[in-house]
């Protein structure tokens, strides 16, 4: 018999932001085959039209139970509009995955324009949209959960695109400052999670491509393993992928945490000083 989480049952309420492609749309997909009502917002447009056709076709429960909301998340009172949306329609939320992302790239003194798009979808939406649910998932007390999206970037913050990275870093430590609440807030029957991808082969990261590598995974097979650990109660989702098992990011993520302890240069992976000393640790000669 397959385990589900309590929230995940069959007339719940999930909302999936960024649901028109990759993993929002792989979400989406899993919680309407659960027998979920799934709310999927994206902007406006055919591919958030096609992807709520393709998820109303696996619903358990028949097209009425799966809804599209166009809208631009990293703008607050259309997220308190939403809100009031579907509460209307449904009454309460069980799932609200903030999952919405961009990825323009950016320079430290490059254009303010991706800084404040970047800042505005990637974190202030998770913020907004997490603050505009979260009280009534609290108070209507039936199990639920609050999934966001982080990124590796955000933990290890590799160079080349600062603003991607400060957006998921803020996003771990929002979600950790959530995670914190939550479990010191009274009868409280939410969660939070973050879910950390690997290497998944979406739009946000084909470049160009359109065949997916051999080292990535696919949004669904990101989607199971955060079932999975849903399951299993985990906060930190940590997904591996082809390429990267857990072991290599912990040794990754330890390293990072290392410049600190050991005063070293920040991103030290990149400095020449450290780099070799970096693949030593790893083992790699």
């Amino acid at each position: 018999m397959t385990i589900q989480h309590p929230a995940l049952v069959k007339g719940h309420v999930a909302v999936v932001t960024g649901a028109a492609s990759g993993i929002g749309l792989a979400a989406a997909k899993a919680f309407a085959q659960m027998g979920l009502c799934v709310v999927l917002v994206d902007l406006e447009g055919d591919r958030l039209a096609a992807a709520t056709a393709d998820v109303a076709a696996l619903s358990a429960s028949g097209e009425t139970d799966v809804v599209a909301i166009g809208m631009d998340v990293s703008k607050l009172d259309e997220l308190e509009a939403l809100e009031r949306a579907v509460i209307q329609r449904f009454g309460r939320v069980h799932v609200l995955m903030n999952n919405a992302g961009i990825q323009p790239g950016s320079a430290l003194f490059g254009p303010q324009a991706n800084w404040e798009n970047v800042l505005g979808v990637n974190l202030m939406a998770v913020i907004n949209g997490t603050r505009t649910f979260g009280p009534g998932m609290v108070a209507h007390k039936d199990p639920a959960l609050i999934i966001n999206t982080g990124s590796k970037q955000g933990i290890t913050t590799p160079p080349g695109d600062p603003a991607y990275n400060v957006s998921k870093a803020g996003v771990k430590a929002f979600t950790e400052a959530l995670q914190h609440e939550l479990r010191n807030t009274p009868d409280c029957n939410v969660t939070a999670h973050l879910l950390i991808p690997g290497f998944v082969f979406t739009g946000l990261t084909a470049n160009g491509r359109t065949e997916k590598p051999a080292g990535a995974w696919t949004p669904e097979e990101t989607v199971d393993f955060m079932l999975q650990s849903l399951v299993a109660g985990d906060f930190y989702i940590l997904c591996p992928d082809n390429e990267v098992n857990r072991a290599l990011d912990e040794k990754r993520i330890a390293w990072a945490a290392g410049d600190i302890i050991a005063n070293r240069p920040p991103l030290s992976r990149w400095h020449p000083d450290f780099s070799e000393r970096f693949r030593l640790y790893l083992g790699e000669r």
